[in-house]
């Protein structure tokens, strides 16, 4: 639900604020007067297309915010919303509200956002999508498309619409395997050549045999070999410099100059000491010892695992030759080459070409075809059915609507199976029981296709709940009779949803819950607009001036006392 509404600098209307509650809201005022902002600035809310010329002239910028409500929303589609804020980065405020903003700038760009975090307008879009649907002139025109008159459709029977996601289900699988069985059937011969390819570069990486990181060890041991002499002679004047035996490796050697003898002599010397400072020394001394013996024995392995094969090197650039030719053709390194072998492998292995594979799918298709037409069978069953009843109940409701004698059937036609089904629906109006239906687009009037879209909203609408509807002065060119009977209606479907209406017809306007007025005040230099809460007298005074323009009179407020009288008496026993 919406509660409430702010614009700042949108068309006439510099600043306002409305409070907005459940039930039905209609909203009346002059021509010009700013009623069409409101409406433009919930269609901005919507995420709609932002236009410059609808900033306020002088302003840089125009602003529309609302504060949206969860809780008359079922469960599911209020944690859905909730994921998508919080998904967002955004969050309820402290009441609990929802806050969604649009800015215009002058220049044309816009910003969006929601839940005190900036998004992209497609999101406030998907955020109002189960939350707000606006009816307007436009909206009108959009029923007349297939398409919208299909998801009519699909949108009045929960067992159609449960069948259509089936079938997109199987329509999808059907698919997949037919387009597979098109490209191995017209492209054989490039899947065989692109089969080759594969195998051929497993089989040389293969070949080669390269380990996880071969390549990086690899380069490490060639410069230790180019080194070996080197590192010998460093690693051997280390050991024997600890150790003693220079001259086993020929070195010239004082036995009195081995360090592991000298530490070791003067660790004896201050451990025999009765001095504690000069033990403690000595107790140091014992770590150095210990930590040299360690050096020591890994020298003498460093020393042992040194190659004493002349043809290690050769063997070690060879196989780093191997190496460079796969890294060349297939990536970077030899991580990266084993990476592409296994997504090669498994591109392999999803290419069969062979005259037995070829059949096999054949079959999976022919198997999934007959599967999603069974579907779309059924499908076109229950939506065959689901048009009679909708048709019967919209024909009742224009009857209500002062169209007694129109008749609205739904066409269901067979047509080639899409990812909708096999399908095709058409919404037609006869002016009798006798004439032919023909399509809406050609047989309805502005005033009666008003009347058609709000029949099959209040059909459609009777099994949602906390949802917020705006008509848009849907009653245009209804008068009399029907104009009561469009007032009784909106207000059956306010009951368990909130419903805003901008009218001017005092007929719809005695139903109201909530009685918004926007005024329009022309000065010297700018024409502004605010909207006001009516209640009492001054409502009254509003619906005699929109009954013939007599708020002035006795008579013109005793008949708008009358009306909304009659009406919210009439209210109360919905």
């Amino acid at each position: 639900m919406l509660a409430e509404i702010s614009i700042e600098n949108l068309g006439v209307i510099s600043a306002s604020s409305a409070e907005l509650s459940s039930g039905l809201t209609v909203l009346t005022g002059e021509t010009g007067a700013g009623k069409t902002m409101v409406v433009s600035g919930l269609r901005l809310l919507c995420g709609g297309r932002a236009d410059a010329s609808r900033v306020r002239t002088g302003a840089q910028h125009a602003v529309v915010e609302g504060r949206f409500l969860l809780d008359a929303l079922p469960a599911d589609a209020a944690h859905t919303i909730q994921d998508l804020v919080e998904s967002a980065g955004g969050r309820a405020d402290e009441n609990g509200e929802f806050i969604a903003s649009r800015q215009v700038n002058s220049t044309g760009r816009s910003k969006a956002h929601l839940g005190g975090r900036s998004v992209p307008a497609a999101t406030l879009q998907d955020f109002t999508a189960e939350l707000l649907t606006i009816h307007g002139q436009n909206d009108q025109l959009r029923l007349l498309s297939p398409e919208r008159q299909l998801a009519a459709l699909d949108r009045f029977d929960p067992d159609v619409a449960e069948l259509v996601d089936s079938y997109r289900t199987v329509y999808g699988a059907w698919r997949t395997l037919a387009k597979d069985l098109k490209e191995r059937t017209m492209k054989r011969r490039e899947l065989a050549q692109e089969v080759d390819r594969l195998q051929f570069a497993i089989n040389e990486i293969d070949e080669v045999a390269p380990e996880p990181g071969e390549d990086t060890v690899l380069i490490q041991d060639i410069r230790r070999l180019q080194d070996i002499d080197t590192l010998r002679e460093q690693a051997t004047l280390a050991l024997v410099s600890i150790d003693g035996g220079g001259a086993l490796f020929g070195f010239d050697q004082d036995d009195e100059s081995v360090a592991s003898d000298l530490l070791g002599r003067a660790e004896n010397a201050l451990n025999s000491s009765d001095d504690e400072e000069l033990k403690a020394l000595g107790n140091r001394l014992g770590d150095l010892t210990a930590t040299l013996s360690d050096i020591s024995a890994e020298l003498g392995a460093f020393l042992s695992a040194l190659p004493a094969d002349s043809q290690a090197l050769e063997n070690m650039l060879l196989r780093q030759q191997q190496l460079k030719l796969l890294t060349r053709k297939y990536a970077a390194d030899i991580d990266g080459v084993l990476a592409w072998r296994d997504k090669a492998e498994a591109k392999l292995s999803s290419i069969d070409v062979s005259s037995e594979a070829v059949e096999k799918l054949k079959k999976d298709t022919a198997a999934a075809e007959k599967k999603m037409l069974a579907v779309a069978k059924k499908l076109t069953k229950a939506r065959t059915a689901a048009a009679e009843k909708l048709g019967a109940l919209v024909t009742e409701e224009l009857q209500g609507l002062a169209m007694t004698k129109s008749r609205f059937e739904v066409a269901v036609r067979s047509i080639a199976p899409s990812s909708d089904g096999a399908d095709e629906v058409e919404f037609l109006l006869a002016p009798n029981r006798e004439a032919e239906p023909r399509p809406l687009a050609t047989s309805a009037s502005g005033g009666e296709l008003s009347r058609v879209m709000l029949a099959l909203e209040v059909i459609l609408g009777a099994g949602t709940k906390g949802t917020t509807l705006v008509f848009d002065e849907i009653d245009a060119g209804v008068g009399g009779r029907a104009a009561v009977e469009i007032g009784r209606r909106l207000a059956r479907l306010a009951v368990h949803n909130q419903v805003i209406v901008v009218t001017h017809l005092p007929q719809v306007a005695a139903y109201a819950d909530t009685h918004l007025h926007v005024a329009k005040d022309v000065g010297d230099s700018s024409v502004t607009s605010g909207v006001d809460t009516l209640t009492g007298d001054r409502r009254v005074e509003e619906l005699a001036r929109m009954l013939a323009g007599l708020e002035d009179t006795e008579t013109g407020r005793a008949h708008a006392q009358e009306l909304l009288l009659k009406a919210q008496d009439e209210r109360a026993t919905f």
